[in-house]
C-alpha cells in the first residue's frame, strides 16, 4: 500500500507533470513515437495485405510474416539495432536517442496484427457477394474499392486498434536505450529504488492505453457499414 500511496502522491504533485522531463512532455514523446511507428507499419503492411487478400493468394506469406513478427521479442530486436552501425544510437530528430532504431522495432511489432487482420478481412468477404458484384459488371478494382474494402474495414480497424495499444505499451522500451517517453519515469523510479515513481509511470501508461483502446473501439464501430442497422420487424 505504501508503494501505491507514493505513486499517487507522485502523480498528485504538479511539479512532476511540467517541464521538459515532466509527465506531459514524456507522454507527448511516447505518443509521437507510437503514432509514427504505427503509421510506418500501416504504410508497409496494409496495402500488401489488402492486395493479397483481394487476389486470394499469398496467405501463407502473410500469415508466416505475422508469425515471425510475433516470435521476435521487440526488445531483442531493438538491442540488435542499437549495437549495429546503422541505425545505431544516433539521435533522430524529435524521436531522441536511438529514435530510428526504436521506430523500426516498434513498426515491426505492429505489423503482425495489421497484416493478419487485413488479409483475413478481405478473404472472408462472402464469395456470393463477390459473384453478385461481378455479375453487375464491376471490374476487379471496383470490386475491391466498392465491395471488399467496405466490408473488410471493421476487421481491419480491429487490427489497427490492437497494434496501436500494443505499440503504445511497448514504446516504454525506448527508455532502456536512453530514448524518450514515459519509460524513463518507470526505469528511473525502479533504478533508484523509488518504486512509487516507477509505479506512477506504469499507471499513466496503463491509463492512456485504456483511452486508446476506447478510441479504437469507436473507430471500429464507425468503420462498420452495418453498425446501427437493425433487421426490420415482420
Amino acid at each position: 500500500m505504501n508503494v501505491l500511496g507514493n505513486a499517487f502522491g507522485y502523480l498528485a504533485d504538479p511539479a512532476n507533470w511540467t517541464g521538459p522531463e515532466g509527465i506531459w512532455a514524456l507522454l507527448a514523446q511516447q505518443l509521437l513515437i507510437s503514432v509514427t511507428a504505427l503509421g510506418l507499419a500501416l504504410l508497409l503492411g496494409l496495402p500488401v495485405a489488402l492486395w493479397l487478400g483481394h487476389l486470394g493468394r499469398g496467405g501463407f506469406l502473410a500469415i508466416n510474416i505475422s508469425n515471425v513478427g510475433r516470435a521476435i521479442p521487440t526488445y531483442a530486436l531493438l538491442a540488435l539495432l542499437v549495437i549495429a552501425d546503422w541505425p545505431g544510437t544516433a539521435t533522430f530528430g524529435p524521436y531522441g536517442r536511438a529514435g530510428l532504431a526504436t521506430l523500426i522495432a516498434l513498426a515491426a511489432f505492429a505489423l503482425p496484427p495489421i497484416i493478419t487482420h487485413a488479409y483475413v478481412a478481405v478473404r472472408e468477404v462472402p464469395e456470393e457477394v463477390r459473384e453478385s458484384a461481378r455479375g453487375m459488371g464491376m471490374s476487379g478494382r471496383q470490386l475491391f474499392t466498392r465491395v471488399e474494402l467496405p466490408l473488410a474495414l471493421p476487421l481491419v480497424a480491429t487490427g489497427i486498434r490492437l497494434a496501436l495499444v500494443q505499440v503504445w505499451a511497448t514504446a516504454t522500451i525506448a527508455a532502456l536505450v536512453a530514448g524518450p517517453g514515459l519509460g524513463r519515469v518507470i526505469t528511473d523510479g525502479f533504478a533508484n529504488t523509488d518504486y512509487g515513481k516507477g509505479v506512477a509511470g506504469a499507471i499513466v501508461v496503463a491509463a492512456v492505453a485504456l483511452v486508446l483502446e476506447a478510441g479504437g473501439s469507436l473507430l471500429q464501430r464507425w468503420a462498420d457499414p452495418l453498425e446501427g442497422t437493425a433487421p426490420s420487424s415482420p
